[in-house]
């Protein structure tokens, strides 16, 4: 046998371009279907996870769809936002702890979400450098943005404005980074948490002033100065950084109630609570729509699976269409090596041994196509994940 394990073996490698050629053919056949099973169900796995720790959202009539994307994976908002009253009716309602999340901006790349402490508490994230914020124009980044922004505590980001020709509502807002998040391995880790009235702040709802006491004779902002007061401009700019100095002049135009929020995460207090919420939201007409996350997400799963399926029935086409080309090419190669067997005929080979020696050729290259198939797909089910959370943040 040794013999026939050598002869195979040199001519493998003699013809390492054909044989290369071969593993990689196969190698693929295996790889990409295995894959997709893979990631499939990773992906799935970290949609449902984040779904499950989600009980319920309430945001603006719409798709659901897209309202549990952005609440949930930070996407860009899609649906118009909802006015806070939701917040303070959910709250005052004793059903469950009510959640805002403002997600309308963003600061380098970075989706900058404006909501409450008790955010930081339900996902259960904690600060690994610096505290919580705190102040208006506080802000802590997840682990990951920090690292990709290259920002610590003590340090400054500032937010992007909502579009190019936004010159009447949002302004950049420069925000002080207060603390640093552990890394949790969710959406979490890529955005940049705010008080939820930063937020506002930044969508031109609150704004800070000059103190008009301070300004010059000869100041274009001061109109009149009387003995004892001082009647200032209503051209007066907003700030675009919060600071110790300034922070008590920024206020609120209009009634908080009407100030908007793009989704409500909603955690009942129990299931007669959720039944309850739900309820309340199950008219046709209702100004608000609520959603169980881990239904839409059902949803989706179930989509990709549909999809995953008819991808590996189409790749199980190609496979059997590969079979065929491999039998084809291992056949011509018989044929092209026809002098070469029959001259080893000649010296006295066995038939038998001749065909051990193809067969041990063929199944070198299959073997090797596993071997290199199988530690690609360990190699996705491996870091899969984190591949995933790159996409998707």
């Amino acid at each position: 046998m040794r013999d026939v394990l050598y002869l195979a073996w040199r001519y493998l490698r003699y013809n390492r371009g054909k044989s290369a050629v071969l593993v990689g053919s196969i190698t693929l056949i295996l790889f990409l279907p295995a894959a997709l099973q893979v990631l499939v169900g990773e992906a799935a796995e970290l949609l449902t996870e984040r779904a499950d720790s989600t009980p319920l959202l309430v945001g603006a009539p719409g798709s659901p769809v897209d309202l549990t994307l952005a609440s949930l994976y930070f996407t860009e908002p899609s649906l118009p936002p909802v006015p806070y009253r939701e917040v303070e009716e959910i709250a005052g309602s004793g059903l469950g702890l009510a959640i805002p999340l403002h997600l309308r901006y963003s600061a380098s790349g970075r989706r900058i979400v404006g909501t409450t402490p008790e955010y930081l508490e339900f996902r259960g994230l904690r600060v690994a450098e610096g505290r919580r914020f705190a102040l208006l124009g506080e802000a802590v980044l997840g682990a990951e943005a920090a690292r990709a922004l290259g920002v610590g505590v003590g340090e400054s980001i500032v937010s992007t404005p909502a579009g190019a020709f936004d010159v009447a509502g949002s302004f950049p807002l420069r925000m002080r980074v207060v603390g640093v998040l552990e890394p949790s391995r969710t959406p979490d880790d890529e955005a940049v948490f705010t008080d939820l009235k930063t937020s506002w702040v930044i969508a031109g709802i609150g704004h800070g002033h000059e103190e008009v006491a301070e300004l010059e004779e000869d100041d274009e902002a001061l109109l009149l100065r009387e003995e004892g007061r001082a009647v200032a401009s209503p051209a007066l700019l907003p700030y675009t950084e919060i600071t110790p100095e300034n922070i008590a002049t920024f206020h609120f135009h209009g009634d908080q109630a009407e100030f908007p929020v793009d989704a409500v995460v909603v955690v009942p207090h129990d299931l007669r609570s959720e039944t309850m919420l739900r309820g309340r939201y199950a008219e046709g007409d209702a100004p608000v729509q609520i959603v169980v996350p881990r239904a839409v997400v059902d949803d989706l799963v179930d989509t990709m699976f549909s999809v995953r399926d008819a991808v590996l029935l189409v790749s199980l086409g190609l496979i059997l269409a590969t079979v065929a080309t491999l039998a084809l090419v291992f056949a011509l190669s018989v044929r092209l090596r026809r002098q070469e067997i029959e001259t080893m005929r000649k010296i006295g080979v066995p038939r038998g041994r001749l065909a051990a020696v193809l067969a041990v050729e063929v199944l070198g290259i299959v073997l090797a196509a596993i071997v290199i198939a199988g530690a690609l797909t360990l190699a996705v089910g491996r870091f899969g994940g984190e591949l995933l959370r790159i996409v998707a943040g």
